[in-house]
Order: C-alpha cells, then structure tokens, then sequence
C-alpha cells in the first residue's frame, strides 16, 4: 500500500477523537451505560476503581462530544440521570465488542505477559 504524499486531515481528527473516547474511563462509561439510564452514584458503583472526580470528568467529555446525555430532574434532593445518545449507542457496540474481547481473551493475555516477563528475565540475568 503507497502511503500518500500528505497526511490525510481526517486520520488526524479521528486520532483526536479516539484518544479521548478510547480511554480506559470513556470505555468503561459508555460500556457502563449501554442501553440503560443511571445516576452518577449508580455509574460510580458499576466502574470499578473510578473517582468521583475522574467520573465527573469522563461525564463531562462524553457529553461535550455528544455520546452521553445529562438530565436534570427539578426534584429535592437533585437527581440527575445519564444515559446514551442515539450517536453514543453508536459507539456502544463496539465497545461493548471491545470489552468482550478482553473478557474472552484476558487469559491468553496474562499468560503472553507472563511468557514475555521469563525470556527478558532470562535474557537479563
């Protein structure tokens, strides 16, 4: 395959976008909230090792971009819920994709890593 004289402008953009959508947080947020709606406390509790700040965050990104939907319910105390747009339910399935992969693959991952770690162990030594 001839590479082409310019860079293309949108293989640019889209290493923008996926640098922000295709973080370890982003991931776990739209995977998270899949087809379903959830309070933040909800969306806390489901991602494992997440900080509210890092979550408010993430949030923030998401719905800036347009993947991930806030709404405000006028109730005391506040409740605020956060689900996915039509373009975040996009995204969704192939996160979701994504994510079993891992799942299904996580072993085969572990022992590769482990694999690797014994021959620059033996090669060092």
């Amino acid at each position: 395959m001839e590479l082409p004289a310019t860079p293309d402008p949108r293989l640019c953009h889209a290493r923008h976008i996926l640098d922000r959508v295709g973080d370890k947080w982003s991931i776990s947020v739209i995977y998270a909230l899949g087809a379903t709606t959830l309070r933040f406390t909800e969306l806390r509790h489901a991602i494992d090792g997440i900080s509210q700040r890092m979550l408010t965050s993430t949030l923030r990104t998401l719905e800036r971009d347009g993947l991930v939907e806030r709404t405000v319910h006028p109730v005391v105390p506040p409740r605020v819920d956060y689900r996915l747009t039509k373009l975040g339910l996009t995204l969704s399935e192939t996160v979701c994709a994504l994510m079993n992969w891992a799942v299904d693959h996580g072993d085969e991952i572990d022992e590769a890593r482990a694999a690797y770690d014994r021959r620059a162990d033996h090669q060092a030594g």
